[in-house]
């Protein structure tokens, strides 16, 4: 399918790049990989007038990793985060989930940046954003801000970024090297989005879980957390019975969304089978 017409521009600096979304009313669109508004544009989904190219943008394509955690510049493609063999210590979550992200022609165009300012309820990367309490670095007309992950995703393809803001680092905090992590999702086929999805972690003291974090995606109009079924792992010993339980608690908070491919009860009974699947792979580690 042929794509509406639009003016294309490929700044060399960020300030450029910010002038020019500023300076067309709404209407332009920063363009990373491509891989989510290339497809809307050719279904007439959005009809930008202006494509900003930040492939050119610097220092937006490195992974950086320190004491603080793991920076993600925006122009970082999956393949990036999977070829890094630095990940598999310093953030092991992050690679797993990434390793689901649809095709690998896909993971050498896509980029975080352009995931997470896509939005998508059943996109891995945004799912991993809020279950790891992200914050997200952003710069437009007004100058330089940073987003937390709960503020920023605020529903189906919508964030807080204004339309001369473009998404510029994601930080994910420093990972413990004892935590303990578990990532399921289910499609119908492989590297299809995620009918349901489930990203969590937890620590140990004193044999029992604690700082638990878990992460729902696919099955509402936003990625977010699930305090219930948090609460209901915090405290206790890990086991099989108390998976099952999670299980049940995540289930029951979430209120999925119903269309061509599955009922809203069997999406709901889907996330707490794979809350319980990831749990145990939690505790197997």
């Amino acid at each position: 399918m042929k794509l509406p017409p639009f003016e294309y521009a490929c700044p060399a600096t960020i300030n450029e790049a910010v002038a020019l979304l500023a300076g067309h009313g709404g209407e332009a669109k920063p363009l990373a990989g491509g891989q989510s508004l290339m497809p809307m544009m050719a279904f007439r989904i959005a009809q930008p007038s202006l494509l900003v190219d930040l492939r050119k943008l610097p220092g937006l394509k490195e992974i950086k990793i320190g004491a603080d955690g793991v920076r993600l510049g925006a122009l970082v493609r999956w393949r990036d985060i999977l070829d890094d063999k630095r990940l598999d210590a310093a953030h092991p979550l992050l690679k797993e989930a990434i390793s689901h992200v649809a095709h690998y022609q896909i993971r050498n165009r896509g980029t975080v940046g352009g995931s997470c300012a896509h939005a998508d309820p059943a996109s891995e990367m945004p799912g991993i954003a809020q279950t790891c309490e992200a914050t997200f670095s952003v710069i437009g007309k007004a100058g330089a801000r940073t987003i937390k992950a709960a503020d920023f995703f605020q529903g189906a393809l919508t964030t807080a970024l204004k339309p001369d803001e473009i998404v510029t680092e994601i930080h994910l905090p420093a990972w413990p090297a004892q935590r303990r992590y578990g990532f399921q999702e289910f499609a119908r086929r492989r590297g299809d989005f995620a009918m349901a999805g489930i990203a969590l972690y937890y620590d140990v003291e004193g044999g029992k879980a604690a700082n638990a974090h878990i992460g729902v995606f696919g099955v509402g109009d936003c990625q977010r957390r699930l305090p219930k079924a948090e609460a209901a792992l915090n405290g206790h010993t890990v086991d099989d019975a108390l998976a099952v339980k999670v299980g049940e608690a995540a289930a029951a908070e979430v209120e999925p969304q119903e269309d061509i491919h599955a009922s809203s009860a069997y999406r709901r009974a889907l996330t707490g089978t794979l809350a319980e699947r990831a749990l145990k792979a939690a505790a197997a580690r």
